[in-house]
């Protein structure tokens, strides 16, 4: 019986030291700080865009951004990164969150995700009428050539959707940009939000064509797994308010309006909000 009492006690306090560790306080330690750090990204507008002359950013990603640390009654910081180091500065703890990520089962290995701020759909920007109407299924064809970039999200979908097409990969999205526009490849694959902007920058790349079924993925917040469940249940409550209520949208559409993309410019039916 007395050696029951001793590992009945001795759990109790082990999970008293778990606990204490689960229940660290982020919220306080920011408002600690002083500041709430994001990773920012150079060129990658709408996202994210810096000033070389007042080292200012912009874009809807520091917006939402700015949203949070008001709402947090602190000053943003925005850590200069890259799309492959975000989710490594995420897990760091070198930020506090990352904005834009699409959600990935393995991601999810490395990061916790917060509710979507917003969808963005796959589509393919294309000049050929032959592209045009046609479904997933259908350009699902090795007559067809698209041009992505490698190792994306989209290239993802390409591997999925379009395994018979002849898909051509390049490091970076503007060498894909310019297979399209050449007419090497039949027109690339990207995203919704992208692609509004390719098309406003080289009409001669065609217009945004939605294949059907409609693919969309989530874009989330990037969390720490070791924050604790009250700041992961806020950032997920912000970003689940915002989405619902058209902030985010609102946020996405005034970022594409410098480029001359309006709502009027989306595919009918189709919001960033899901």
């Amino acid at each position: 019986m007395r050696l029951w009492k001793k590992i009945v006690a001795g759990a109790a306090v082990a999970l008293g030291l778990l606990g204490g560790v689960a229940q660290a306080d982020t919220v306080a330690e920011i408002k600690e700080r002083g500041v709430l750090r994001v990773p920012g990204i150079l060129n990658e507008v709408p996202y994210f865009n810096k000033d070389p002359r007042t080292n200012e950013w912009n874009g809807f990603v520091i917006e939402m951004a700015k949203d949070i640390a008001k709402t947090l009654d602190v000053e943003l910081e925005v850590v200069e990164s890259s799309w492959a180091n975000a989710i490594l500065d995420v897990q760091s703890g070198k930020v506090d969150m990352a904005f834009a990520v699409t959600a990935t089962p393995a991601r999810a290995l490395a990061v916790s995700f917060s509710s979507p701020t917003y969808f963005n759909s796959f589509i393919i920007v294309s000049a050929s009428e032959d592209v045009e109407g046609k479904t997933w299924r259908e350009l699902n064809d090795p007559k067809y050539t698209f041009a992505v970039d490698m190792g994306s999200a989209q290239d993802l979908i390409t591997q999925q959707y379009l395994p018979k097409a002849n898909i051509l990969r390049f490091k970076t999205r503007d060498e894909a940009i310019v297979a399209a526009t050449t007419g090497k490849a039949d027109g690339l694959v990207n995203t919704m939000l992208n692609g509004l902007v390719m098309t406003k920058r080289s009409p001669d790349l065609g217009k945004v064509m939605v294949p059907t079924p409609v693919l969309s993925t989530p874009s989330v917040v990037a969390v720490n797994y070791g924050a604790d469940e009250v700041f992961k249940s806020f950032v997920s409550g912000w970003a689940e308010y915002n989405r619902r209520i058209g902030n985010n949208q609102t946020w996405i559409v005034d970022s594409l309006e410098p480029f001359g993309v309006t709502l009027e410019d989306m595919p009918q039916g189709f919001g960033f909000g899901g």
